[in-house]
């Protein structure tokens, strides 16, 4: 008779059997129409959620949209939260190497076993919706609508205190906006994702504007564009919100360079926090951290209570925000950064300059299709010395050849070599750095596929 399997037997197949499960309902998901092939809609998942009994009201929600900064922004709003001692959960997207990192509970990516315990919860809602719309001729739901709807389910299940929920694209009509932020917080507009969102700013920000509910409290980034800004400021009327805009209720006072980040000063909305060190480098991350620190305020106070500053510190000094201007490697030291549209490009370029100094960076660029990659290359161009053009593995990637022949323009044919793949690229580009001697540096970005395979390239996958 074979002897009995012990404990340790039995919980390394009770993880085989969650990891095997995980991986059936993965591909389930992935299976359906993809984020960026959607149809502008909150009738199928309002319908999911009304069904699951609108577990996202159980909880606050602080709202986040925008064009660049969510993921950062949010990150922070949740550590300093945490720091209070509140239980959080943190909707993001997209991810970098695992779908569980959307959804955090804690600080950290959901468990497995949590996920499909959710999963299991909304699939048999999330079906019966589907098969209302295949009888009316719609679309069933997409990857990212189940995500939401799976989201909304765990944090209910937790439970959690708060949910910081960033938008997948827009505001209006994305999934997440089932949900009613009592605090809404709208990062740096700019133009992405025009085929959906419009050509304008000003339409992208009508779009983005629709997370604006009433009574709620707005943060808004300094726009840069009066119109952009008074579009944000009449919905907050028109719905009875307040709004508080960088730069006029609260901002930043000053920033300097530290040792693995910066030293900043933050006017928030109910006083100055001196002294804080954020380890983020840029100024676009020092705005993504005042943004963050005023919708704490907000969020606790209504903008009326300080918060304690040894906490508040605390808070900054343990946010992470991995792909975005992140040292995954030195000697040669590699950056990643996530950058896929041209603010993005711009704010990346900048924090370069302002944190770092190379005697000579080799950028790795790999871009999607359907991204405006002759601007991001400009943009980019006065930091690089050479570019090793390539492609990640997404089906949505720019074809190396086309992609180079851009960067040739741009460049200079000398200044640019093709590598059709991307570990040979990123081995190229640290043997050009290396050559230079220890100042030497690598850049890989382009998209968010690009940060994640080059982070999993050089075994760094924690997030």
């Amino acid at each position: 008779m074979a002897p009995a399997p012990d404990s340790s037997q039995r919980e390394a197949a009770r993880t085989l059997e969650i990891m095997q499960r995980l991986r059936e309902v993965e591909e389930s998901i992935l299976a359906r129409a993809p984020e960026h092939d959607l149809e502008p809609s909150l009738d199928r998942i309002q319908a999911v959620m009304e069904l699951a009994g609108d577990p996202q009201r159980t909880y606050p929600v602080i709202h986040l949209t925008g064009t660049n900064g969510k993921t950062t922004t949010a990150r922070v709003i949740e550590s300093i939260l945490r720091e209070m001692g509140l239980t959080t959960g943190r909707f993001t997207s997209p991810h970098l190497h695992s779908m569980l990192e959307r959804i955090s509970i804690g600080g950290r990516p959901i468990e497995a076993e949590k996920f499909l315990r959710s999963y299991a919860e909304v699939i048999p809602l999330i079906e019966l919706v589907d098969a209302r719309s295949a009888e009316n001729d719609e679309p069933r739901m997409t990857y990212f609508e189940v995500l939401v709807a799976v989201a909304y389910a765990a944090f209910a299940d937790a439970p959690v205190d708060v949910a910081i929920i960033e938008v997948g694209m827009g505001g209006s009509w994305d999934a997440t906006n089932v949900a009613d932020g009592v605090v809404s917080v709208i990062t740096p507009i700019a133009l992405d994702h025009q085929h959906f969102l419009g050509n304008r700013v000003t339409d992208i920000a009508l779009e983005k504007s629709g997370i604006i509910k009433a009574g709620g409290i707005v943060i808004s980034a300094d726009q840069g564009d009066p119109a952009v800004t008074a579009i944000l400021a009449e919905r907050a009327e028109e719905v009875g919100a307040q709004i508080a805009v960088e730069g006029e209720q609260f901002g930043l006072d000053g920033a300097d360079v530290a040792l693995g980040g910066q030293a900043l000063s933050v006017r928030g909305l109910s006083t100055t926090y001196p002294d804080l060190f954020l380890p983020f480098h840029g100024a676009h991350m020092a705005q993504n951290a005042t943004l963050a620190i005023a919708a704490v305020e907000a969020f606790l106070g209504g903008g009326e209570q300080e918060l304690d500053l040894d906490v508040l510190k605390a808070g900054l000094a343990a946010a992470t925000s991995p792909g975005r201007l992140e040292v995954v490697r030195r000697s040669p030291t590699v950056l990643v950064d996530a950058a896929h549209n041209p603010a993005g490009a711009t704010a990346l370029r900048d924090g370069l300059q302002e944190a770092f100094t190379f005697t000579k960076l080799v950028g790795v660029v790999a871009i999607l299709k359907d991204k405006d990659a002759s601007e991001m290359l400009e943009i980019l161009e006065p930091v690089l010395d050479e570019v090793i053009i390539t492609r990640t593995t997404s089906a949505r990637a720019m074809r190396p050849n086309d992609l180079g022949e851009i960067a040739k323009g741009i460049f200079g044919e000398a200044r640019v070599t093709v590598v059709g793949d991307l570990p040979d690229a990123l081995d190229r580009a640290a043997g050009i750095a290396d050559e230079s001697g220890v100042g030497g540096g690598v850049l890989a970005t382009g998209s968010v596929i690009t940060a994640a395979e080059v982070r999993m390239l050089l075994g760094v996958t924690d997030v």
